[in-house]
């Protein structure tokens, strides 16, 4: 852990409950994972541990942080993210409780995790049947052009071969999610298997940093392809989620979604590559999802997902 953070975190931990006045040499930090912030847990003897978030570098070109946090308070009220107890958006640090006898979810454990995926989808249905209206509205083809807008502020940066042309294919596609009158709701909108966390019984939710009011089946077709469900693994979260066998209309929603977020991905790990951030593979993590979103579009029955979600607007 460099200077820069180990301060920053312990002039959070200065006003945080519990933690205030501590001396240093009283603390464990440990890092934990994330691929654009920097996150740990801390300890204390005689103290519940808690989880320090600080901002990743260059997030604050395309993340609000006061809206971020009025919406992680917003689902911390909708019982579905643990609680806060210091946060301070201008500089981005955000501090947590840590919830005990969690697993931190991964596409393997929501593989081998019995019922993870229905407790995933319960967990998502629980937030948007909240009554909570967060801040800001998730604007997939906005996000789209505002990444792009990102991307040429950084100088030269390659798009994949032929991105262009598959948003420009996803036209018919943009037109018939418009004709639907689907009901917005508070959505979480970047389900990464890891902003889960399972206790056995129920799953909680963390990292708002995109979250907004959206069409929830974004959220249902974004964590399939993160998880890389397969179909049981998908109908096996739908039915949770919906409580009954879902219609075509909302499966086809939920396939465009599958295409159109990785799609969106792919100019996010775009801007991670041209800021430099080495936690991962930036430029085959977006080649990959982005010729993910190609083979899905190009699929033989993927203009039938199209045309039953066209039809129920009818």
């Amino acid at each position: 852990m460099n200077e820069p953070s180990k301060q920053a975190i312990l002039a959070a931990l200065s006003e945080t409950p519990g933690y205030a006045g501590l001396p240093q040499s009283a603390l464990t930090i440990t890092r934990q994972g994330g691929l654009t912030n920097l996150v740990f847990r801390v300890d204390a003897e005689g103290r519940k541990p808690v989880v320090v978030r600080l901002p990743g570098a260059g997030t604050e070109a395309y993340i609000d942080r006061s809206k971020e946090l009025a919406n992680a308070e917003a689902a911390v009220r909708a019982g579905v993210a643990p609680a806060i107890l210091f946060a301070r958006p201008e500089a981005g640090l955000l501090v947590m409780e840590c919830l005990d006898g969690v697993t931190t979810m991964t596409p393997e454990n929501f593989r081998v995790i019995g019922s993870s995926p229905a407790r995933a989808g319960a967990a998502l249905r629980r937030l948007h049947d909240s009554g909570e209206e967060f801040v800001g509205r998730f604007e997939l083809f906005t996000m789209i052009d505002e990444y792009l807008t990102v991307l040429n502020g950084k100088g030269e940066v390659a798009l994949p071969d032929g991105y262009h042309d598959i948003v420009a294919s996803a036209e018919p596609i943009k037109q018939a999610l418009d004709a639907v009158e689907s009901t917005l709701a508070p959505c979480h909108c970047d389900p990464l298997c890891e902003n889960f966390l399972d206790d056995g019984a129920r799953m909680w939710i963390v990292d708002f940093e995109y979250g907004g009011m959206n069409d929830p089946l974004w959220d249902l077709g974004d964590l399939s392809v993160e998880g890389h469900f397969t179909d049981a693994m998908e109908r096996e979260m739908l039915l949770a989620y919906f409580g009954r066998e879902p219609s075509a209309a909302e499966v086809g929603r939920v396939v465009i979604y599958k295409a159109m977020c990785d799609l969106l991905w792919t100019l996010w790990g775009l801007v991670q590559y041209a800021d430099g951030n080495t936690a991962e593979d930036f430029w085959a993590y977006s080649t990959t999802r982005f010729d993910r979103c190609k083979v899905l579009m190009n699929r033989p029955d993927f203009g039938a997902y199209v045309t039953a979600v066209r039809a129920a607007a009818r």
